[in-house]
């Protein structure tokens, strides 16, 4: 997975409507497929009026990805999988997206359908607000008593470490959250603060 890829921001619902009909489309974070299949669950509970749900999701991002759709009740292929599609597109990660849909009378057809839906999650996408996921590792440093106040001098300087706890005992065990992108860095600038005696450990 890629240390570092755009997520949603916050949730975000976009309507649109095609030939009478309205497609709602809800988009949100989820960082695993049941945070996922939850979102969808709510959403279909909010939303319990509409004729079908159709919805798609990306969890994760690169080349560990899980992606999942389907067509809630619309036509095979004409709703979940065009969803999916623009998802893919989008260069978002850890994303899930339901298109609720109104029958307004006029049947769209298969093509009608595909661009609806697909139309209806990138109306949403343009409207959704992104931030960005670092992922990190939990990551542990003994520290002798001598070199604790450069140590936490180096780490306060760098926004790439979260310190999360010291340990006082024959020397002081820091452990920290650190960029996963950044470690090999941190490492050498420990090891060159204290000439090679200090080790950055990862958590198991």
């Amino acid at each position: 997975m890629s240390a570092r890829y755009p997520i949603p921001a916050a949730e975000t619902r976009v309507e649109t409507r095609v030939l009478n009909s309205r497609f709602i489309c809800t988009v949100a974070e989820a960082r695993t497929v049941a945070e996922a299949l939850a979102f969808i669950r709510r959403v279909k509970t909010e939303l319990s009026d509409a004729n079908s749900h159709a919805y798609a999701y990306r969890i994760g991002f690169g080349a560990s990805v899980m992606d999942g759709c389907n067509d809630g009740g619309e036509p095979g292929g004409t709703a979940g999988r065009p969803m999916l599609a623009v998802l893919q597109g989008s260069g978002l990660g850890d994303v899930v997206a339901v298109v609720s849909r109104y029958f307004g009378g006029t049947k769209l057809g298969t093509g009608g359908l595909v661009r609806a839906f697909g139309g209806a999650l990138q109306a949403a996408l343009d409207a959704l607000p992104r931030a960005e996921r670092v992922e990190r590792r939990q990551c542990l440093l003994e520290v002798p008593y001598p070199l604790y106040e450069r140590v936490k001098r180096l780490i306060a300087a760098r926004d790439d470490v979260l310190p999360e706890d010291e340990t006082f005992g024959a020397c002081v065990l820091l452990t920290m959250s650190v960029a996963e992108e950044s470690i090999a860095d941190l490492r050498r600038a420990l090891s060159d603060l204290s000439a090679g005696a200090l080790t950055l450990v990862i958590a198991a």
